[in-house]
């Protein structure tokens, strides 16, 4: 178990403890809730009496079973609606009406010749209180990305597992380096002191492939933990502590996509499993590969051999891609999504890779998942610079070809891309500032532009520093343009103490690194303050203060966002709300420069003075503002 924690506090040694045993209780439970003959396999492992969605569709696995018959054993208020049988020998699909059912185990039988030959236990839970009420991730908050493996190795006892192909080698930056979900537990009181209240962390399912399956978007069991990053009841244990944090957990999805280890390979469920499957089943090796032309799925003027090209296409030889189209296979990845958020307690989803998989299927998917819990969040990821296409794909908006989506939020990629380019450019009446300042007035397209999530870097992009060219200040007004924006903000492992890669082409060793302190015998450690340079220690105490901030500051939680047309090398935002204003100066001037205030009356109104969140040093606004140098100045405005 990792030491770097020297000191814990009371409190959280009471929080580890308690929840430690209630581990050990969980564990002992879900055996018997889940108690499954062993020549069988049922998923979802366990459902919920008094789901919004009165319905249950069982896969069972098991050799032979295809002309089983099979029957309710054991059941009270459930009826079996059907069962249907696929070209697989192997599996069975049980439809089962649960709108009748309460809590209970039932026993289902499979039967040959009226002979019982198996059967099976299975557990209709009770939901926790208020589970379809739960509040989703919001403007009100601060998302934290994490990519576990990378982050802190709180068991190193689960670095290596005798059933996982691929070991743990730290030296090599595309392995496995032993971050978990214990190393995300130790975090969460540096997480809540640093302000942040929500964390989306890269897949924790299982990944057993031969190689590069740290990063988690290769999944072989779609119910379980990676042993190596913990168990489910481990996660459900983070997810509670991290609540009384005051932090909610995102899960990373992916329905596009599975490992090629997964056990379907062996054994599909049907002959329409995964998409390419006839030409794969002839030879493994030739496969047709996504041409990732996003677009071809809302162009009103592709050829359907362009559409298909896309989004039936592999992403790699390693990543089956998943057919949605089969009925079968979109109930389980809906039923999937909805079983992780009711048992683990999430507050969010983000979907990777959101256009690739049917598009009618992500309709029906993001709608059962927000008709289950309608206040619930979820964020796409759509890698497009163009906001036409990005607006496509959010809940709300009208699309010319009737298209309907329920997913609230989209990552805002066009914002971050213009983001970075207009901070490095060079100022001119025609680029630099003005290029965000037009970015942000495509809001136009959007069905709800605040729903979107803008982020200064992730696991995909280059580093946010090193971007900046390692100017602090233009790293502090990146920062300060994500979290003051009128968006739900996110930022990236690492970024608060300047982490840095290379800038060009993909970088995902360097971009993954090891978050220092992570490892006992990492020579820095962020959770200590130990050997912090002076920009690391600079950059820390920024985010900190601007993300503590924000957690009450309604103007930027929710407040009126005006901007000005840039001038002169400052950009200027304003937030409102109440009795709230904060005016943002964005300045890349390096000399000293004096900003006239008239400008920006709107915005001041009657206030007469300003206070720097940040520096907390008092200015005039009845007089011009001396601005010393390039940087982000946050201004809170009062009488």
């Amino acid at each position: 178990m990792s030491s770097h924690y020297s000191h814990p506090t009371p409190l959280g040694q009471h929080r580890i403890s308690k929840l430690a045993s209630r581990l050990v209780l969980g564990c002992a439970l879900s055996v018997s809730a889940m108690s499954v003959n062993a020549a069988l396999n049922v998923e979802p492992m366990s459902w919920w009496a008094g789901m919004q969605q009165p319905t249950l569709q069982l896969l069972i696995a098991g050799d032979n079973i295809r002309d089983t018959q099979v029957k309710l054993v054991k059941a009270q208020g459930i009826t079996l609606s059907s069962v249907d049988k696929t070209d697989s020998n192997d599996h069975l699909f049980v439809n089962l009406d649960l709108s009748q059912a309460k809590p209970q185990q039932l026993t289902l039988g499979l039967y040959k010749d009226d002979q019982l030959v198996d059967q099976f236990d299975y557990e209709l839970q009770t939901r926790q209180k208020g589970s379809r009420d739960r509040q989703g991730f919001s403007n009100k908050d601060v998302i934290y990305l994490i990519t576990p493996d990378r982050f802190v190795n709180g068991n190193p006892d689960n670095d290596n597992h005798p059933d996982m192909l691929e070991k743990a080698d730290r030296s090599f930056d595309g392995g496995r380096h032993g971050g978990d979900i214990m190393g995300i537990r130790k975090a969460l009181p540096y997480l809540h002191d640093l302000g942040v209240t929500q964390l989306w962390i890269n897949p924790l399912l299982e990944n057993n492939q031969q190689k590069y399956s740290y990063h988690g978007y290769s999944t072989t069991d779609f119910y379980k933990i990676d042993p190596r990053f913990g168990s489910n009841q481990e996660y459900q244990a983070l997810v509670e502590e991290a609540q009384t944090f005051g932090i909610g957990i995102i899960q990373d999805v992916v329905v596009n996509h599975m490992g090629s280890g997964h056990k379907w390979m062996n054994s599909m469920p049907s002959n329409t499993w995964i998409n390419g499957q006839s030409r794969w089943a002839n030879d493994s090796t030739d496969v047709n590969y996504s041409s990732h032309r996003r677009t071809t799925v809302q162009d009103p003027y592709s050829v359907n051999a362009d559409t298909v090209d896309f989004s039936d296409g592999w992403f790699d030889v390693t990543m089956p891609d998943l057919n949605q189209r089969d009925p079968h296979m979109a109930t389980y990845l809906i039923q999937n999504s909805i079983w992780w958020v009711e048992y683990a307690g999430l507050s969010g989803i983000r979907e990777d890779t959101y256009s690739y998989a049917d598009k009618d299927f992500l309709t029906a998917w993001s709608k059962a998942i927000m008709d289950e819990y309608p206040h619930f969040n979820i964020v796409g990821e759509e890698w497009s610079s163009n906001p036409v296409t990005v607006s496509y794909w959010q809940a709300g908006k009208v699309n010319a070809d009737g298209y309907q989506s329920f997913a609230p939020s989209m990552m805002d990629f066009p914002l971050y891309d213009t983001l970075i380019a207009s901070l490095t450019k060079e100022e001119d009446w025609g680029a630099g500032f003005i290029d965000l300042y037009q970015m942000l007035a495509n809001d136009v397209v959007y069905a709800n532009p605040s729903q979107l999530v803008l982020f200064e870097g992730n696991h995909d992009t280059n580093r946010i520093y090193s971007l900046m060219k390692n100017d602090i200040e233009l790293y502090k007004m990146a920062m300060a343009y994500v979290l003051t924006s009128n968006r739900i903000p996110q930022i990236f492992y690492g970024s608060e103490i300047v982490m840095q890669s290379p800038t060009e082409d993909r970088n995902d060793g360097a971009v993954r690194a090891d978050f220092p302190g992570g490892w006992p015998q990492d020579s820095v450690n962020v959770f200590t303050g130990k050997g912090l340079n002076a920009q690391q220690t600079e950059a820390l105490t920024f985010v900190r203060t601007l993300l503590n901030y924000r957690k009450n500051s309604l103007a930027i939680q929710q407040g009126k966002l005006q901007h000005f047309v840039p001038k002169d090398g400052i950009y200027v935002q304003s937030r409102h709300q109440g009795n709230e204003t904060l005016l943002v100066i964005y300045n890349k001037n390096s000399q000293a420069i004096e900003l006239d205030l008239q400008r920006f009356k709107s915005a001041i109104n009657d206030n007469t003075t300003g206070v720097d969140i940040i520096s907390k040093q008092t200015y005039s606004l009845s007089k011009p503002l001396t601005l010393a140098n390039k940087g982000v100045t946050i201004l809170k405005l009062s009488h």
